[in-house]
């Protein structure tokens, strides 16, 4: 496979509604079958902009994100930050990381994680039935602490916790 040379940027304001078409489309590709459909179609989208417009209003926010792109096309995105847990495992959460289907393979996940992360202790959720995603972040160090998270909002789609 041909590798598509991508960039890691800090993302701007300008950019809520690419990394929400990105974040519906992600969320399409990964957990179709797995979260009802409400999460996956328009309307999802554009509760996600209106988050995604939120977010990037705040500068402190930006910080703690990376957009990859390909050319002037958002391809993935990642966010870190303090864990929204009462008892957390580390100080340091992976929040969110999506790249798009096509782009899977190309390393800019992982120059996403490591951007966000960095090599240093963290924790993260994921969906247990995301088995490519657990695979990843096993290679980046992170195993699973036996700590699950059964979202009912997501038709009880559990969630295992990862720490490294």
């Amino acid at each position: 496979m041909a590798t598509i040379p991508f960039t890691l940027r800090a993302p701007a304001p300008e950019d809520a509604p690419d990394i929400a078409a990105v974040h519906t489309q992600s969320w399409r590709e990964t957990y179709s079958g797995l979260v009802p459909e409400r999460f996956l179609g328009d309307a999802a989208r554009q509760a996600r902009q209106r988050m995604w417009s939120q977010l990037l209003a705040d500068p402190a926010a930006r910080d703690r994100l990376r957009v990859a792109e390909v050319g002037e096309m958002i391809v993935g995105f990642a966010g870190a930050g303090r864990p929204e847990e009462k008892d957390p495992a580390r100080e340091l959460a992976l929040r969110m990381l999506y790249v798009l289907r096509g782009h899977h393979g190309t390393g800019a996940g992982q120059a996403l994680l490591d951007a966000v992360l960095g090599e240093g202790p963290a924790q993260l959720w994921v969906a247990e039935a995301n088995p490519r995603a657990i695979r990843f972040y096993g290679r980046n160090g992170f195993r699973g602490d036996g700590t699950v998270l059964v979202d009912p909002a997501l038709e009880k789609l559990r969630e295992i916790r990862m720490v490294r």
